[in-house]
């Protein structure tokens, strides 16, 4: 539990959330962008590690109005029993922490521990000198494995 009562979130770089997919059996990597991000931009492919994104909208396009069942969906989505390490994703880090906190207090409120970590930089990174996006930081720009879906 963090300060306040509220649940801890941590954060990791793409590269740490990549090696903590890799190396622990429960991590799960939940991907929070819209549905046209996912068409439209490309997904994380971590199929060389047996795993599978889960693809959860936390806001939906166009008026980007958050999921109110965005934790109840991704608890039913999840093994039973507490998880490991559950890594969110978004563009650029900013939904997913706010995801990740939502969840977390999910679990806190039912009792149950989590360690959710939001994946800073995102998919796509920050916005580079020239305005763009996927060659400054992130997920892409940090070469781990992606598609277009």
């Amino acid at each position: 539990m963090g300060t306040g009562g509220s649940p801890l979130v941590g954060e990791v770089d793409p590269t740490e959330a990549w090696r903590i997919l890799s190396t622990e059996d429960n991590a799960r990597l939940i991907d929070v962008r819209t549905r046209a991000e996912w068409g439209f931009v490309g997904v994380p492919d971590i199929g060389e590690l047996d795993q599978t994104p889960l693809f959860i909208e936390w806001a939906r396009f166009p008026d980007m109005s958050v999921n109110p069942a965005f934790a109840a969906e991704l608890d039913s989505a999840l093994a039973p029993g507490n998880p490991g390490p559950l890594l969110f994703l978004c563009r650029s880090g900013a939904r997913s922490m706010q995801a990740a906190h939502s969840v977390a207090a999910h679990f806190a409120a039912q009792g149950r521990e989590v360690h959710c970590l939001n994946v800073a930089e995102g998919f796509e990174g920050d916005l580079d000198a020239l305005g763009h996006r996927g060659g400054h930081n992130g997920w892409k720009a940090r070469g781990l494995a992606w598609r277009q879906s």
